[in-house]
């Protein structure tokens, strides 16, 4: 499941001065890799049924058999996958190498294990930290738990080969946060890529995102001299001075990309980067396979059948459209989790505010409150305005007065009024759509031509879906200007109407 760290919520933690290097995993006897005819690396056993990977998604022994070797000698028990290869669309002048996924090494049915993971190959806090840290990490509010494993890696990957963990380091290199569609997270696009996303949300949330990755690379040299036991292993500079900013923040989307929120277990195994887990599994938001914690390892129960060959579907957790692409760089067309936001606000100039706060407060909303329209469910999002929206309508005091009294949301007060509030909300509507460069047309007319470079197909994927939903509040708040009693009536005006954006 993904992590909720990656919808901005995660904790804040701090490392103390026991952080150390994770203990070499011991070795265990294993049968090598075995290559089939089209070269794929499979992590397979030796007895059961397999079938022939895929041919349009095969690696070479080069590409994959280092990371795939250092698995089985490191304790990995053989699977039922194999690491497969895609090329990568519109590559940079074709000098992008194809990107690595797991696919299933063999036919398989629901309810199969595909791979485990033993733990002592699985990277979290707790491998980092010593068990004494665990109630400090508790109680500070420093780093994330995303940027302590971003900058353990960081130093682990400038020890080069002398790393334990050098082949998996070299893999999330290889990926560079890269999702399904070899797209890395909007964090890492240019400015003019970035334009892709005009009119969205989304273009906001990347500038607070970025802010908030700026702010704990600034308290890394804070942490270089709390925890100074951390460092004696590494002979180099304080943080900031080792890694500039921008390579921090590469190696943190990498990391976001990647970390598993793993449950049922202890706070310090809660975030935990896998191998084998993201981003060489393809994430569904219609899935209902994840990667769990069972009896000293990490396991991954299918949840649907499989030929050989084809890529193995995990679940990313209840995430809207903006956060997959933020934090995996892909869009789910099929995501029955996806919003947008619609903030109002109750005019705070109004002699009547506290009233009004008093009503909204009781029915459960706020002074500025989000109202999320989630896909399919438009019709209910205008509805549950509504009330709330027609309390900047009312502008007579025993009106007020009377609803104080009453119970329950706000009713139409009066056709006019009525009227208003539906005038606004279609305003406020159209003139979000027209926020956006393109229309909804264009955008599936250019998603139709086929030719879009990556990232801009990816951006007109969202602001699309965006743009439906939009849509679809327009439609309902129509239907309800259609459904009134009084078409003659003209809409009151309101000194104090709520405030939309």
């Amino acid at each position: 499941m993904a992590s909720p760290a990656l919808s901005g919520t995660h904790h804040r933690l701090l490392l103390p001065c026991f952080l150390r290097r994770l203990p070499r995993p011991r070795s265990r006897s294993c049968s090598r890799l075995r290559l089939d005819a089209c070269h794929a690396d499979t992590l397979l056993s030796s007895s059961g049924a397999q079938g022939p990977p895929a041919p349009a998604a095969c690696s070479s022994a080069s590409s994959a058999g280092g990371f795939s070797d250092w698995l089985l000698t490191n304790g990995l028990p053989p699977g039922k996958v194999a690491i497969l290869e895609r090329p990568v669309p519109c590559s940079r002048g074709g000098k992008d190498r194809p990107l690595h996924f797991v696919a299933a090494g063999q036919d398989l049915e629901a309810g199969d294990v595909a791979f485990e993971v033993p733990m002592s190959l699985v990277v979290t806090l707790e491998r980092v930290l010593g068990d004494e840290s665990v109630a400090e990490l508790l109680t500070t509010n420093k780093l994330s738990e995303l940027a302590c494993l971003a900058l353990y890696l960081m130093y682990e990957k400038k020890q080069g080969r002398d790393s334990l963990w050098y082949p998996y380091i070299k893999e999330l290199d290889r990926q560079r946060g890269r999702g399904q569609l070899a797209v890395e997270s909007p964090l890492l696009w240019t400015e003019s890529e970035l334009d892709y996303l005009n009119g969205s949300p989304m273009r906001d949330e990347v500038v607070v995102r970025d802010e908030g990755i700026r702010r704990e690379y600034n308290e890394l040299d804070t942490l270089w001299f709390m925890a100074g036991s951390l460092f004696k292993q590494y002979p180099f500079d304080v943080p900031t001075e080792a890694f500039p900013f921008e390579i921090f923040k590469q190696a943190f989307v990498a990391v976001q990309s990647c970390v598993v929120h793993l449950q049922k277990v202890s706070l310090a195994r809660r975030f935990a980067l896998v191998p084998l887990g993201p981003p060489l599994l393809t994430y569904k938001s219609n899935c209902k396979a994840m990667l769990t914690a069972v009896d000293g390892s990490v396991r991954l129960l299918v949840d649907r059948p499989y030929k050989a060959g084809e890529p193995i579907i995990v679940w990313c957790g209840p995430q809207p459209n903006s956060r997959l692409l933020l934090n995996y760089g892909f869009v789910d067309e099929d995501n029955p989790y996806d919003r947008i936001a619609i903030e109002a606000s109750l005019n705070t100039e109004d002699p009547q505010y506290q009233e009004k706060r008093m009503v909204a407060q009781r029915n459960g909303k706020l002074a500025i409150q989000k109202f999320q329209v989630c896909v399919g469910k438009e019709k209910e999002t205008i509805s549950e305005m509504l009330p709330y929206l027609r309390l900047g309508y009312i502008s007579d005091p025993d009106e007020m007065q009377c609803i104080l009294s009453s119970e329950g949301d706000t009713c139409p007060v009066s056709p006019c009024s009525e009227r208003a509030v539906l005038d606004q909300l279609v305003v406020y509507l159209k003139s979000r759509l027209a926020g956006y460069p393109t229309t909804l047309d264009e955008d599936e007319a250019m998603l139709a031509d086929g030719s879009l470079e990556p990232k801009k197909e990816v951006a007109t994927r969202l602001v699309r879906l965006e743009k439906k939903m939009l849509h679809g509040c327009l439609q309902a708040a129509n239907e309800f200007i259609s459904g009134l009693p009084d078409h003659t009536v003209s809409p009151c005006p309101a000194l104090y109407a709520p405030e939309l954006k």
